[in-house]
């Protein structure tokens, strides 16, 4: 399973990269605003990092377009800016739909996100997208389950052969990651402080005093 943090933050993608091996980033309008930078700046601050490699950064047309000729339009410009590591991200609308078809046939790479049910990921997949994002804390959130819907679009993939990598977003904490592994996703994208407790935990550090403090009161030689 590939790792991806959701951020636009330059220091926490640095650390995802050299100390958790982290595979890509997605972005989303709030991340851009967070950090503090023109949208644009962002982008290209973040895919210097990739350059090179073949690690993807996810980024979102103006969520104001309602026609698929403006998403494609946008979509050509950023991509331009790094062909090599942009995916665009498209909403599970009719117009995001079609515009699936239109970047692919343009060699561009497109992720279908706000994603919250099966439906939306199956067509995604047959309208060609690289990424379907179905989103899992939102919808735990208003108290709807959601691991079969991750299964489900597992299972779609899988029975007629998409393409199609899933990308299991917006989780929350590390028992949802699992989840998404144990029913197959190919990806997960989650914040840095989701990872950051979800990679600890307070019996690790139990043991860890526990064996110092044995290391302590042994000879060496």
């Amino acid at each position: 399973m590939k790792f991806f943090l959701d951020s636009a933050k330059v220091d926490e993608i640095e650390h995802a990269l050299e100390m958790w091996n982290f595979d890509g980033v997605t972005t989303n309008p709030k991340h851009v605003q967070v950090s503090g930078k023109p949208f644009l700046a962002a982008v290209r601050e973040i895919t210097a990092l990739f350059k090179g490699t073949d690690k993807t950064m996810s980024v979102e047309v103006n969520p104001h377009h309602d026609a698929y000729e403006d998403m494609v339009e946008e979509a050509q410009k950023l991509a331009a800016l790094a062909p090599e590591n942009i995916v665009i991200k498209l909403p599970a609308t009719e117009a995001g739909f079609k515009s699936i078809v239109e970047l692919k046939k343009l060699g561009i790479r497109s992720n279908l996100t706000l994603v919250f049910s099966a439906m939306q990921a199956l067509q995604a997949m047959r309208m060609g997208a690289f990424y379907v994002s179905p989103f899992i804390g939102w919808k735990e959130a208003n108290a709807e389950e959601t691991l079969s819907m991750i299964h489900e679009i597992v299972a779609i993939r899988d029975n007629y052969g998409f393409d199609t990598q899933v990308l299991v977003a917006a989780m929350r904490n590390g028992r949802q990651i699992a989840d998404a592994a144990v029913a197959g996703a190919d990806i997960v994208t989650a914040g840095f402080a989701v990872y950051e407790a979800a990679f600890d935990h307070p019996y690790t550090h139990v043991g860890l005093d526990k064996f110092q403090s044995f290391w302590d009161k042994t000879p060496y030689e």
